[in-house]
């Protein structure tokens, strides 16, 4: 359930653009008439009309989630107050200079602030952000956290550069497929991999 949650803003970017895609003329009709204040020039051309209309209902789904969380009295995740804050900057900025490359870096600016945030905890404080979050659910020896933590920072690294390259190597659709399928599942696949690690040792330690 964590997980749909988490991903909820980006299975609506990727309905919104396919569907808006499907019927560009239309949908440039309809953010015009419906959005077209929120852009320069008043105009929204049907070529971005569908990244476009993605850009703010992911906006909005972002502010919905915390307020569902808020009104829940959950804890909110510091990198979703980050994810918040950039997706309204540079959101913003793609909505209102009709420029699709704004929201095309969110991605990649954000895995890049998780990794600095990994790295830097570790680096500065001696503090294992990994361990923090887990370290009550298991316990394993310093130099797996260590390990875990530095392989965190190389995935984070990694994904921001992929999330780049299809952006500027491939079509805007292409690079909305990979936003799901591909971000989505590569993290799954990591994760997995990181248990299957971590069992490894746990299964030591209980020896």
């Amino acid at each position: 359930m964590k997980l749909l949650f988490d991903i909820f803003p980006i299975v609506l970017f990727f309905l919104v653009f396919k569907l808006a895609e499907g019927e560009p003329d239309a949908a440039a009709a309809f953010a015009t008439e419906h959005f077209g204040m929120l852009v320069a020039g008043s105009v929204i051309s049907a070529k971005l009309a569908p990244v476009l209309l993605a850009t703010l209902v992911v906006i909005v789904a972002t502010f919905v989630q915390i307020g569902w969380l808020m009104a829940r009295r959950k804890k909110i995740e510091t990198m979703l107050w980050v994810s918040l804050g950039l997706v309204t900057v540079l959101g913003g900025a793609t909505i209102w200079f009709q420029n699709e490359t704004f929201i095309k870096w969110k991605p990649s600016v954000l895995y890049w602030v998780m990794g600095t945030a990994f790295w830097l905890s570790q680096a500065l404080w001696r503090k294992n952000l990994l361990q923090v979050l887990m370290g009550g659910q298991l316990e394993l020896p310093p130099a797996v956290w260590r390990n875990l933590n530095f392989m965190w920072i190389g995935f984070f690294a990694f994904m921001g550069l992929l999330n780049l390259y299809v952006a500027y190597s491939f079509s805007t659709d292409t690079w909305v497929n990979f936003k799901l399928f591909g971000g989505v599942g590569l993290m799954l696949l990591f994760t997995l991999a990181q248990g299957l690690y971590m069992s490894r040792h746990v299964k030591a330690e209980d020896e």
